[in-house]
């Protein structure tokens, strides 16, 4: 047993030392940066993009379906899981299970040892059976390489009633529901069947995962069931609302090896046949994994950072966009609901956490990989009626704040993203902004749009109305420049100056030595002071709203508070299009400066969070980027590292890695408008190999602990002042050059700030 197990590691360690050889990029990818803390993130291997995506599972309420800890047993490989995400857990379909000795119960797991995971790879010896367990993936397929060390019956156990985070109260709110099911032998090498299942984070309707599993040997005999009884030789078990699978035994095994290659899909279990012809015509593991391997390293290429950085900071920046292009997942072909050749891309999960910077890193590296998933918005909108905003499953279901998508498509606009149909595009927008979407306001669209379009802002009469109004300003002003730039003018008057909205939450209220903050107003236009909390002894309780209160979930539920996520001290520097408005507002430099001290210094700033994610890089605006490095650095110092527990956030998609990928790289998007903000870099040089072809390279001359401020900036060889960078100068290709120094520039970034909307000539 020792021999063969050590064996199998041995090759791995073979396989990977030849990929280090290559000094490939790929080979600083960590899958398990993150699995430990807050991050979620998904272990097993998995395509970029990839529509399967099989791993173990040890626990039924964690959104990856995993665990680190080792006294947690596996009870399941499954092949469809998220990365990253918080809430409620979705997907954890079509388990799959090795075992050996006892067939007499359904339920089956096993503690491991010796996990090894690397990208595209997952393997694991289940201690009970002791079996060798090896994964790898297609985008479609999934290849399992099982090694039994039993000279027992051995078997593969095929369970399409286990699911994550199942409930047993009926329609649970952000739990899953199990439908139904359906398992078929079709022959000694070969089993079909679909699982059902509704709800989930999304709450979402009803979806369905076809599979087809061929192995490369035959099983003797077989046992399927359904409920908790097991029908021995019958080769169907139809779908009737009740859990089915199958346990398919295998009494001889040469070199007790078994392949198995597994396909899934959301049209038939004879698609999901398909996929593995198509996508894995062979039976070699090595080669898949090899092949998987590439597929990364045409991507992570794209971005070739100096070989003298160090590995750890090289292995956070190349997981970082790993964990960046995980999701969303591509399911073109694979859409159940209509037909259509068109990119098809689900799992926006969300664009709430996405818009800001991993929209951006996307289409600054893999352009038409963003115009596909663009494409696919507006295929959602054509069909379903709106843009997504937290799809999964094939259904639209969850908003948090606002009309999001609005934000991705104008960012595609603004960096002349081709391909796409912007006149559609601004239909779509138009439709999330004039028409209430009705129901419970939580699926789509925008909640609270009656009062928004009515008062100016959003009420208390709706749930998180102050983010809301936040949120949709900039939505309009979104809105606003793709209208402009389409020739509609009317909508540009309209809804440049709706995105002013966010002013009529102002207050001119003091807190903690700042003044002015968005606060709750009333449908009667009052300011909300106070908030009912509970009723103790017959008696209702009433707390004091501050700019720090924090509602949800002592008061009311999390979703209904004032700010979803965070406080109003984070929420009111959220204005990314009038920074330069905010400013005014706030007092002027010196006393927005003091703001954003106080935000840092007493930690009312959430680095676990997106709402706060432009708030370190606000000091571009007072014309001191210098301050805005030294909250970048030391936030990525303190919270983020290259170890299990090295993302300090649900990693939400990849929202929270690709801030990381940017800021290492010393760029900063403000998403929805043409430019990056420049900082100091993580590395004395980074190449973009562009698309286009042509290189943008970012080199930082006598970078070191101590210079770490940028002094002077060269852009092709000539001066630049600006502490920002037009989208379209890095697409030209180029030399973006710092002199770096120990104190920081009295004058490079000071003059000529970034753009803020009230600088700008409104064109009526």
């Amino acid at each position: 047993m020792n021999k063969l197990r050590n064996a199998t590691f041995i090759s791995l360690a073979l396989l990977l030392q030849c990929w280090n050889l290559s000094a490939q990029n790929h080979r600083f990818v960590d899958p398990m940066i993150g699995s430990e803390g807050l991050g979620n993130v998904f272990i097993g291997p998995s395509c970029p993009y990839g529509m399967i995506k099989p791993g173990p599972d040890n626990d039924l309420h964690a959104n990856s379906g995993f665990t680190t800890d080792m006294s947690k047993p596996i009870y399941g490989f499954s092949q469809v899981h998220v990365s990253g995400t918080g809430g409620g857990a979705k997907y954890g379909n079509v388990s799959i299970m090795p075992i050996s000795g006892d067939f007499e119960t359904i339920k089956q797991e096993s503690l491991r040892e010796n996990e090894k995971v690397a990208l595209g790879y997952y393997g694991a010896l289940l201690k009970k059976w002791n079996i060798q367990t090896e994964i790898t993936t297609s985008d479609r397929a999934a290849f399992y390489k099982f090694v039994f060390n039993s000279n027992t019956k051995n078997a593969i156990k095929v369970d399409l009633g286990r699911y994550l985070d199942e409930s047993i109260i009926p329609d649970g709110r952000e739990a899953q529901q199990f439908v139904g099911s359906q398992v078929e032998v079709i022959s000694d090498t070969e089993v079909r069947g679909h699982t059902k299942v509704r709800g989930g984070w999304n709450n979402g309707s009803t979806y369905t995962v076809y599979f087809s599993a061929v192995f490369d040997q035959p099983f003797t005999n077989f046992s399927t069931w359904k409920g908790e009884q097991f029908f021995p030789n019958e080769k169907n078990q139809v779908d009737n609302g009740k859990k089915t699978g199958a346990m398919l035994f295998f009494e001889s095994l040469a070199n007790k090896t078994l392949n198995m290659k597994i396909g899934i899909s959301f049209i038939s279990s004879l698609k999901a046949r398909d996929n593995i012809d198509k996508e894995i015509p062979h039976w070699d593991f090595k080669k898949e994994l090899a092949e998987t391997q590439q597929k990364w390293e045409n991507l992570l290429q794209r971005v070739e950072v100096e070989k003298e950085a160090s590995t750890e900071k090289k292995t956070m920046f190349y997981t970082g966009l790993y964990h960046t292009m995980l999701m969303p997942v591509d399911r073109t072909g694979e859409n159940p609901l209509w037909e259509n050749d068109s990119p098809y891309y689900d799992d926006f999960y969300a664009i709430w956490d996405t818009y800001r910077s991993s929209s951006p890193l996307i289409t600054l590296l893999d352009p038409k990989r963003e115009i596909d998933i663009v494409n696919a918005m507006l295929q959602i909108y054509k069909r379903d009626g709106y843009l997504p905003e937290a799809r999964s499953g094939n259904s639209n279901g969850r908003t948090q704040g606002g009309s999001n998508a609005e934000v991705v498509i104008a960012d595609a606009f603004v960096k002349g993203l081709e391909g796409i149909n912007y006149k559609l595009a601004l239909d779509a927008m138009l439709k999330d902004a004039l028409f209430p979407p009705g129901g419970n306001e939580e699926k789509e669209g925008r909640g609270g749009l009656v009062d928004y379009n009515r008062l100016g802002y959003v009420s208390t009469d709706y749930v998180r109305s102050g983010n809301r109004t936040l949120e949709y300003s900039y939505n309009d002003y979104c809105l606003a420049i793709v209208a402009k730039g389409t020739k509609r003018k009317g909508e540009y008057w309209r809804f440049i100056k709706q995105s002013d909205n966010w002013q009529n939450l102002w207050r001119d209220i003091e807190d903690n030595g700042s003044r002015g903050f968005i606060m709750p107003k009333d449908s009667n236009k009052k300011w909300v002071d106070s908030i009912q909390c509970a009723a103790t002894n017959g008696k209702i309780s009433y707390v004091p709203y501050t700019p720090l209160a924090q509602d949800w979930p002592n008061c009311v539920c999390w979703w209904c508070g004032v700010f979803y996520e965070a406080s109003s001290w984070e929420y009111s520097l959220s204005v990314p299009h009038d920074v330069a408005m905010l400013i005014k507002k706030t007092g002027g430099n010196e006393a927005f400066k003091k703001r954003l001290n106080t935000l840092f210094d007493k930690e009312f700033y959430n680095v676990a969070n997106e709402p706060s994610f432009l708030s370190p890089n606000l000091y571009h605006w007072i014309g001191r980027p210098d301050l805005s490095n030294d909250r970048i650095h030391q936030i990525i110092d303190k919270n983020y590292n290259s170890s299990r527990n090295g993302i300090p956030g649900n990693d939400d998609s990849g929202a929270m890695s690709s801030w990381l990928a940017f800021h290492m790289m010393g760029l900063y998007p403000n998403a929805g408008q043409s430019y990056y903000l420049i900082n100091s870099p993580y590395f004395k040089q980074t190449v973009i190999h562009q698309e286009n072809g042509k290189d943008f390279t970012i080199k930082a001359k006598n970078l070191s602990d101590k210079n770490k401020y940028i002094k002077s900036v060269l852009l092709n060889g000539k001066p630049f002042e600006n502490a920002f960078i037009e989208h379209q100068d890095i697409v030209k290709g180029g030399v973006l050059e710092f002199e770096m120094g120990a104190t920081p520039s009295k004058t490079w970034g000071t003059k000529q700030l970034p753009p803020s909307k009230s600088d700008e000539v409104i064109e009526e």
